[in-house]
């Protein structure tokens, strides 16, 4: 029924474009047949008649022309960005020089903010990394992975880290988090039986502290904003030589140019166009979208083994 109502409109607002140009062209023939009944003079006559036809002609070629004018910028610009685009992607990449296995626990650098950026275009909070915020991302590195390789909290067939060290930005202090599985129902009858949540549990951290650190940087530039490019680096540090050992740039791309049409969300969409790829196989298949939870601490089990 909506898709009927859908046409209906738009074969409204076709007629309407139709009799508003009949409408035009009635309009300027009547003032130039006006030019040759009011004017005594015929050279009065032709000239008069002459101007307005000029007039006639101008005005829908003027506004037809800006409209090519306009379509040409705008994929002018567009061609521009995905040439800027792809010129970092030739950059952009996993390197990792070394791999550490039976890792307990990390340094956790920098959070990410609990806000998510859906289209704020200048905003340098790296878009392209964002999976998780706030205590979520501190969970992400704690959870253990289900056999799909997902983060999950039963059915595990990979622990997480059993520690996470944060310096809390407010106090300045160094606390050390650690999670657990819990069953709701067994306190709390409203809940339903088979039920599970993962708690955090936070206290002062205390030595040893751990060797490994992980962080993010936005890399983009002012004229990557303009073309709406996002970029990325996340990086894995030995705290103890300051040694970056492994390092994940990337970069993504709005195709629409930071278009919210049909409450689309800029760098949402974005994420689909981004190297290197979240999707799962080698290519996107017809409908999916790009699966970004859990991928800084994909990227970071690859370089730091968490102890089993």
């Amino acid at each position: 029924m909506e898709g009927g109502n859908l046409m209906l409109g738009w074969i409204w607002i076709r007629d309407v474009l139709k009799l508003g140009g009949l409408l035009y062209v009635g309009l300027a023939l009547g003032a130039i047949a006006l030019c040759f009944v009011l004017p005594k003079s015929r050279r009065v006559q032709w000239a008069s008649a002459f101007v307005v036809a000029a007039a006639a002609i101008y005005f829908p070629v003027n506004i037809v022309n800006e409209a090519n004018k306009r379509h040409e910028q705008k994929h002018s610009k567009l061609d521009e960005a995905y040439r800027r685009y792809e010129e970092h992607c030739k950059t952009a990449g996993v390197k990792i020089t070394r791999t550490v296995e039976n890792v307990e626990g990390l340094l956790l650098m920098k959070l990410r903010p609990d806000k998510v950026n859906f289209g704020d275009q200048y905003a340098m909070d790296d878009p392209y990394g964002r999976d998780m915020g706030g205590n979520g991302y501190i969970e992400s590195f704690l959870e253990g992975k289900n056999p799909a390789g997902y983060l999950d909290v039963k059915n595990l067939v990979r622990s997480g880290y059993r520690y996470v060290d944060v310096v809390d930005e407010k106090d300045g202090k160094r606390y050390r988090y650690t999670g657990q599985v819990e069953e709701p129902a067994k306190r709390d009858p409203s809940y339903a039986e088979g039920y599970y949540l993962f708690v955090l549990q936070k206290s002062p951290a205390t030595p040893p502290y751990p060797r490994y650190g992980v962080t993010y940087d936005d890399i983009s530039t002012r004229e990557d904003r303009d073309h709406w490019i996002a970029g990325s680096s996340l990086k894995v540090i030995d705290l103890e030589t300051s040694e970056v050992i492994a390092e994940r740039v990337g970069y993504m791309i709005d195709p629409a140019q930071g278009s919210t049409g049909g409450g689309r969300s800029p760098w949402l969409i974005a994420e689909d166009y981004a190297c290197p790829g979240f999707f799962k196989g080698e290519r996107r298949r017809p409908g999916e979208h790009a699966d970004t939870l859990g991928q800084a601490r994909n990227f970071v089990d690859q370089v730091l083994q968490p102890k089993q």
